[in-house]
């Protein structure tokens, strides 16, 4: 479990990465409303509203940020955890992976599924007692400080769990697949 001092100063923006030209913004009038659809080799798979996914079992963790450049930062992430949506849609005997998928220009990473289900992984959707803004990637995107965060997909729209390794956007162009801290 990553642990910081209940004294560690918070930060309250760390660097906005994204592959698209510009910040990603979910255009509802484009696309309809936000879903964060829940998928693959389940037995119930779900499309969740904002404030269905905002219903459900929330924690608020207050966590390490490790980036591949070498920077770390203290965040304060509230969500719902990952091992949680597995747990309502029902994982088939032969999920080994997860991959998530973001609005943003197709970027995907997929992770081992025990790293998927680790109690300080969540879907986020709140950060310093906020919801998060499309800079930390809103509406909802992936944390956990067991993972570099690159592997930390922003502009969530699906979950899909596998029973293969999916790849993805970084790692397709050579940098570490685990990517564990």
């Amino acid at each position: 479990m990553d642990r910081v001092a209940p004294d560690a100063l918070l930060t309250d923006a760390i660097p906005s990465y994204f592959i698209s030209p510009a910040v990603p913004v979910w255009d509802a009038a484009a696309r309809g409303p936000w879903t964060l659809e829940v998928t693959g080799a389940v037995k119930r798979p779900v499309r969740l509203s904002p404030t269905e996914l905002a219903r459900l079992p929330s924690v608020t963790h207050r966590v390490n940020h490790y980036c591949v450049e070498g920077w770390t930062a203290v965040m304060e992430w509230t969500g719902v955890r990952v091992s949680t949506l597995a747990r309502l849609v029902g994982l088939r005997p032969d999920v080994e992976y997860a991959d998530f998928e973001s609005f943003d220009s197709g970027y995907h990473e997929s992770w081992d599924l025990e790293s998927a289900l680790h109690p300080q992984t969540l879907i986020a959707y709140g950060s310093q007692g906020e919801w998060i803004s499309p800079a930390q990637g809103a509406p909802a995107r992936l944390h956990s400080p067991v993972k570099l965060g690159y592997k930390s997909v922003k502009y969530l729209t699906r979950v899909v769990f596998l029973p293969h390794r999916a790849g993805g956007y970084w790692s397709d162009q050579g940098y570490e697949w685990y990517a564990g801290t």
